[in-house]
């Protein structure tokens, strides 16, 4: 009995191992270094700082900037037609096959983007599916025609390998070794750093590395070029205003507070919308750790604050006040010109990323709204009570 039982466990570890074996071998994540000389036309970007797009007769070459090392690259795709021979002489990178068809999406951000651009179908699997949005892939997953891999941070390896997806979509870290395990696996990670862009349109202009992985280019153009119009003139309309109200965002989060520094796509929001951002002495690109106090210090007098959170419950100004003591002592708060956004039930992340015409809107409607004498209604922030 003792050596049946073996010789069963010895047979599933080699057939498990040769599962393994073809699945890797029929992924396209491999490397092609013959000939790293050949140069093609260059895409002009408008914003984005990290990436480029170089066309080449037989392939598309894309180069994801390190963005935590300006002077490093963090990986390199080479685009090629699916229904393609494989062409010779291609820069080195990581061979992905496009247009894409069954790829694991593990940010909701990314998911809500490629649903607009008519690519969800595209989509074979997801991570975290209980926070996935849309209707459609909400049917899928419920159908169960959409794969849910677990946690976006943490795949579960053995559903990434039954879903066997051309390429996995994730957003990188800086010295994360989270994805290690995923790596492992051979199959196209395509390293979505587009939330680490400086400015709202830098973001957005990250559509068009989507639309050329997904078959979408010219939706994405299209896409991009409206959201540019339209963020351009709301930013010119704003832009003659006087009066600069001081504008506070978030609260604080365990011991320390975020405030956005001069050039974070925050603080270029709240300057695009004919504000004052308080913190914009302090010359970074992302937030800045600051103690509550010295948030105090600093914005005691801001005219206008700004809030996410996620709760089942829409927040009050009491309930705000007791989340911590310093919040009552904003002039904002003790003028009632809080404006809160529930992500729980609020679109925020997934609509603004690469709609920040959106967001720019609905941050001049409340600094200025005067410039609206419509008084129309919020689309994300309500005022609190």
């Amino acid at each position: 009995m003792e050596y049946r039982l073996v010789g069963r466990q010895m047979l599933r570890c080699l057939t498990a191992l040769m599962v393994s074996m073809t699945f890797l071998a029929s992924c396209g994540g491999s490397h092609s270094s013959s000939n790293t000389q050949a140069s093609g036309a260059r895409d002009s970007l408008s914003y984005a700082e990290f990436f480029s797009i170089e066309r080449l007769p037989d392939y598309t070459a894309v180069t994801v900037r390190n963005p935590w090392d300006s002077v490093r690259m963090l990986q390199k795709y080479i685009l090629v037609k699916r229904d393609s021979v494989l062409p010779e002489n291609l820069q080195q990178g990581i061979i992905v096959k496009v247009p894409l068809s069954n790829s694991l999406v593990l940010s909701t951000v990314h998911t809500s983007l490629l649903s607009e651009l008519n690519a969800a179908e595209s989509i074979g699997g997801v991570c975290s599916a209980e926070y996935i949005k849309g209707d459609a892939l909400v049917k899928r997953r419920k159908s169960g025609d959409l794969a849910d891999c677990g946690d976006n941070m943490n795949p579960n390896i053995e559903k990434v390998i039954k879903l066997n997806p051309d390429a996995i979509l994730l957003s990188p870290y800086e010295n994360n070794d989270r994805y290690a395990r995923v790596a492992d696996l051979g199959i196209p990670i395509i390293e979505c750093a587009d939330y680490m862009e400086t400015s709202p349109l830098g973001r957005a202009e990250w559509v068009k590395f989507f639309g050329l992985l997904f078959g979408r280019e010219d939706e994405a153009q299209k896409m991009f070029a409206e959201t540019e119009k339209r963020y351009l003139d709301l930013k010119e309309l704003a832009a003659p205003a006087k009066d600069k109200p001081k504008v506070l965002t978030d609260t604080q989060y365990g011991q320390t507070w975020g405030v956005p520094g001069a050039n974070s796509t925050t603080g270029r929001y709240i300057e695009d919308a004919g504000g004052t951002n308080p913190f914009a002495k302090y010359n970074q690109t992302g937030s800045v750790q600051l103690a509550p106090e010295k948030v105090l210090a600093e914005a005691h007098d801001a005219d206008v604050w700004f809030i996410k959170y996620n709760q089942q419950t829409e927040k009050s100004l009491k309930e705000l006040s007791s989340d911590a003591p310093v919040n009552s002592r904003f002039k904002a708060f003790k003028d009632g010109n809080v404006f809160g956004c529930n992500t729980r039930y609020v679109n925020l992340f997934e609509e603004t990323p690469f709609h920040p015409d959106l967001m720019l809107e609905e941050m001049i409607k409340v600094i200025h709204p005067e410039l609206f004498p419509d008084q129309p209604a919020l689309r994300y922030y309500q005022q609190m009570k």
